[in-house]
C-alpha cells in the first residue's frame, strides 16, 4: 500500500487534475497528470476504475490494487523522475486492463510514467 503522503484523496484534487487535460493512454490504462510542481513536495497519486468498466467490485478493486502496487514498486526503484515533476497523477483503469497480468500492467505503467 502507498504511504499516506503519496495518496490523492479529496474530490477537489481529482477534479483539478482532470481539468488540466494532460493525459496519456496505453493498454487500457489512462494517466492524467496535474500541474507541474513549484515547490518540493511528494507527488500525490490516485487510482480509479469506474463501474462502467466492470460491475463487480472484486474485479475493479483487483485492478486498482495491481496498479497501486506497480506504482509503489516504481517509486521504490527510483525510476519515477518524470512523475515527481507533477503535483498529482491519476491512473484510470479500463476494460482492456482487467485481463492483464501484473507484469503487463507494470510495463504499461512504466511506459506511461516515462512518457510524461
Amino acid at each position: 500500500m502507498l504511504p499516506k503522503q503519496f495518496r490523492l484523496k479529496n474530490k477537489a484534487a481529482f477534479s483539478a487534475t482532470y481539468r488540466i487535460k494532460n493525459s496519456f493512454h496505453k493498454g487500457g490504462i489512462t494517466l492524467f497528470a496535474g500541474k507541474k510542481k513549484k515547490e518540493e513536495m511528494p507527488t500525490r497519486v490516485g487510482f480509479v476504475v469506474s463501474k462502467k468498466t466492470h460491475k463487480r467490485a472484486v474485479k475493479r478493486n483487483r485492478l486498482k490494487r495491481l496498479m497501486r502496487e506497480c506504482y509503489r514498486l516504481l517509486i521504490k526503484s527510483n525510476e519515477n523522475e518524470n512523475a515527481s515533476q507533477y503535483m498529482s497523477l491519476i491512473f484510470v483503469g479500463g476494460e482492456k486492463a482487467l485481463v492483464k497480468s501484473m507484469k503487463e500492467i507494470q510495463s504499461i505503467i512504466n511506459e506511461l510514467v516515462w512518457r510524461l
